[in-house]
């Protein structure tokens, strides 16, 4: 095991990249801390630049977590270490290493990290997050439930204690990271998927411009 740690800080510098930051950059210029819900993930480069860019993002922000935990499997890392690069890059979305340390909420990352794991109980979760969010079109409402659920079914379906844990450390940081959404969706004030944020929201250099 010793021989491959490096894979957990090579984890963390890929979930450290930053691409729904440069992809709205390189898009429209815009930056995306500063617009909509100030968050760098897809749901928000989606409400502030478009669907184009959002989708790209969601992809990204997906296989930054995937990757890393996909090459430690296939140098036959054991199941602790393989865990480990897995929250490694997870965290790195969090608490970015290029941002400050001022990251997004992880779902995305979650999901890539999950998929290398499990992909069929990865499709399961996508299948909650999707029903939800077709059902009520609140994307964080969404990535709650989802998060809810997917400690069970790995448990139920898997049960592999190291990724059982990783599974709820990831939902633990997820659910805390959408404390405000949930405020928000207790007043009625979180915004739906599909609608674009206020123009009082978006930078002052892109109110100038339209």
């Amino acid at each position: 095991m010793s021989g491959s740690v490096w894979l957990i800080p090579l984890g963390y510098l890929a979930g450290s990249i930053p691409f729904g930051l440069l992809i709205a950059r390189a898009m429209t210029g815009v930056d995306v801390r500063k617009a909509g819900s100030g968050n760098i993930g897809a749901t928000n480069v989606l409400r502030v630049v478009g669907s184009r860019a959002g989708a790209l993002t969601l992809a990204l922000d997906a296989i930054k977590g995937w990757a890393p935990v996909a090459l430690s499997q296939s140098l036959g890392s054991p199941e602790l270490l393989v865990a480990a690069v897995g929250l490694a890059a997870f965290l790195g979305h969090l608490y970015p290493l290029f941002l400050g340390f001022r990251g997004g909420k992880g779902v995305a990352t979650a999901l890539g990290v999950l998929a290398a794991l499990f992909a069929k109980i990865a499709l399961l979760i996508v299948g909650v997050w999707l029903a939800v969010a077709a059902l009520f079109r609140y994307s964080s409402l969404a990535a709650l439930v989802a998060t809810g659920t997917a400690p069970f079914l790995v448990w139920m379906f898997d049960g592999r204690p190291p990724y059982v844990v990783l599974t709820i450390m990831i939902c633990g940081f997820i659910l805390i990271r959408h404390r405000d959404n949930f405020s928000r969706l207790l007043a009625g004030q979180e915004g739906k998927i599909g609608k674009k944020p206020e123009r009082a929201d978006l930078p002052r250099h892109d109110r100038l411009a339209s």
